[in-house]
């Protein structure tokens, strides 16, 4: 059989999985299928007649590689026929008879189709070298895939390697004595007081692996998921690992609206055990266990509170470390409340630049309205919800009208032009879902306490 020499195949191979971090198998594969294209490209430059091939025209094609005498062959597979239409993909039957008496019309053979060495050339060769870094990229992609498949939503060790735009590209590994990957720390991922110096080590969360073929790295990782401020809880609080003490929400804001407020977390906790106080648990001794988390997150803020089934108990905590004088549940249909406090804690409740109450507002998952406990009308109040909630009820009542009446009209936009309402700084009236996004890890129906 032919043979296309390749002066220090095996040596190649070896230095292509130590470099990039793949196994033997998972090269020869890659270098397999560029040698075929450079076949493929080979092929097109001789053709006679210069039309091209067809989509699929090589797909009987095949590379055969030696490392022991370096080199490769191409094998082609193709069926017996009495009369040869295609010579690529069909033989004679009397041709193969004269080898294998036996052999019949409809079976399949395969056969060494290896080109000269001189005429493989130059062009053949740069394509080869083309589709092998393509193709080596592909069994990267490919078994990342394959070993972080399990690990989304996981927390791994990270270290620094290079900066690209905005982006932190950092190394993390699953396991180990496994090889490092690359993975994305993206701008919005970042935390603000961190210092992506090179080799700088940290821990960040695995938020997604990504399967589409692009330029970068395929994990997405994060420091500022609030997941991360769970495992590093579960770490360092025995309670939760033990399930004594468990997490049922997080509440993250790790980029606030302006410089001048810093990131800031609300995580609210709860115990199976009537002896044991969750929020002492997780603080420790001398705040030596909720310090270990802040250290981590480099100084971020961090209120732990105590779940409650009372919504009016659980709001009034999720305000710390503000002192609430009354939680009003005005609709809990539409989960909206007030909240008084006293005009010297106003501030404080709402915080700066609103963001103590929209964590707040977030973690519960209620609408809190903050008022001056001084200056709030109860009767009015009242009068206004029972308005609201008997307009609703009319509404919910009323008839369906006949489907013969309805007539269509054109929508009604407001007008472009139209100046925006002046909305304060500082708004007391939060809406869990203006913006961001909750950490819901578990909200149970009922106190477990």
């Amino acid at each position: 059989m032919s043979l296309v020499s390749l002066v220090g195949l095996r040596e190649l191979i070896e230095s292509i999985c130590r470099e990039r971090n793949l196994p033997k198998s998972a090269v020869e594969a890659a270098l397999k299928e560029a040698l075929v294209k450079g076949y493929e490209r080979y092929r097109r430059t001789i053709r006679i007649n210069g039309s091209g091939f067809d989509d699929g025209y090589f797909n009987n094609f095949e590379v055969e590689l030696d490392t022991e005498n370096e080199g490769f062959r191409v094998l082609a597979s193709k069926r017996i026929v009495e009369q040869v239409m295609d010579s690529d993909h069909e033989i004679a039957l009397n041709e193969v008879q004269e080898v294998v008496a036996e052999a019949q019309s409809g079976d399949t053979v395969v056969l060494d189709v290896t080109p000269d060495q001189h005429e493989f050339g130059r062009m053949a060769a740069i394509q080869t070298k083309q589709v092998l870094a393509q193709k080596l990229k592909d069994q990267q992609s490919r078994l990342v895939q394959e070993e972080f498949q399990d690990l989304e939503e996981t927390v791994l060790q990270a270290k620094v390697l290079r900066f690209e735009r905005q982006s932190v590209i950092v190394s993390v590994s699953s396991s180990y004595g496994q090889p490092e990957v690359e993975a994305e720390l993206s701008k919005r991922e970042q935390l603000p007081n961190d210092n992506y110096r090179a080799n700088a080590s940290f821990k960040v969360y695995l938020k997604k692996i990504s399967d589409e073929t692009r330029r970068g790295p395929q994990l997405q990782v994060s420091r500022a998921d609030a997941g991360l401020v769970v495992y590093l809880f579960e770490n360092e609080v025995p309670e939760i690992q033990d399930e004594i003490v468990r997490i049922v929400a997080v509440s993250r804001e790790t980029n606030p609206p302006t410089r001048h407020v810093g990131a800031r977390t609300k995580i609210a906790v709860d115990t199976v055990e009537r002896d044991v106080d969750p929020v002492g648990a997780c603080i420790g001794a001398r705040g030596s266990r909720i310090q270990a988390v802040v250290q981590e997150l480099r100084g971020e803020k961090i209120d732990v509170i105590r779940w409650s089934p009372d919504p009016a108990t659980y709001i009034a905590n999720a305000l710390s470390p503000a002192r609430i004088d009354e939680v009003r549940l005005m609709d809990p249909d539409e989960r909206q409340a007030h909240v008084l406090v006293r005009a010297d804690q106003l501030s404080l409740a709402i915080g700066k630049e609103g963001q103590n109450v929209r964590l707040a507002a977030r973690l519960t998952g209620w609408k809190i309205d903050i008022k001056d406990s001084a200056k709030y009308d109860h009767e009015a109040e009242n009068l206004k919800i029972q308005a609201i909630l008997e307009n609703r009820h009319s509404v919910q009542s009323a008839p369906l009208e006949p489907e013969d009446d309805w007539e269509e009209t054109e929508p009604h936009f407001e007008d472009e032009d139209a100046v925006p309402l002046d909305i304060p700084e500082q708004d007391s009236s939060l809406n869990p879902d203006d913006d961001h996004t909750d950490y819901l890890i578990q909200l149970p129906e009922e106190s477990s306490g």
